[in-house]
């Protein structure tokens, strides 16, 4: 069961993408968000993708901004269009540790800016998978 993995933005979008097992995490790619429904339409396909996962960026009081109205529009017409589970889960400051997971690993600002979405998906996920398995789920 492969569960891909979406950090969502206005301009980018990272997308992150779980072994077969559902156990480990790793980021895919950064797309245009211009083009993000024909790039996840194939890899759900290419990759036998059984459900996705969109980070939802709650503010820190847990309350919902415009930019979480955005992801749940996209969340919902992904789940539409694609006829796949689409499941919505708390992105809160993954993409502020990808930035210093990036940095720690020694990259310029220009590499860590190419990156740093599809690491911030890869945290989401990751940060999912751990919560599924501690549940049983």
């Amino acid at each position: 069961m492969r569960i891909l993995a979406v950090d969502y933005g206005l301009s980018r979008v990272g997308l992150a993408i779980s072994d077969p097992t559902g156990l480990i995490s790793q980021p895919l790619s950064v797309v245009p968000t211009a083009r993000v429904f024909q790039e996840i339409s194939k890899i759900v396909n290419d990759r036998q993708v059984s459900k996705i996962v969109v980070g939802l960026p709650l503010n820190m009081d847990g309350t919902e901004g415009e930019m979480a109205k955005r992801v749940r529009e996209f969340a919902q017409k992904l789940e539409n269009e694609l006829g796949i589970e689409v499941e919505l889960f708390d992105e809160r400051l993954t993409t502020f540790e990808a930035e210093g997971l990036l940095k720690e690993a020694g990259l310029n600002w220009k590499k860590r800016k190419r990156k740093k979405d599809a690491v911030a998906a890869s945290l989401i996920l990751k940060a999912y998978m751990e919560r599924k398995h501690a549940s049983g789920s």
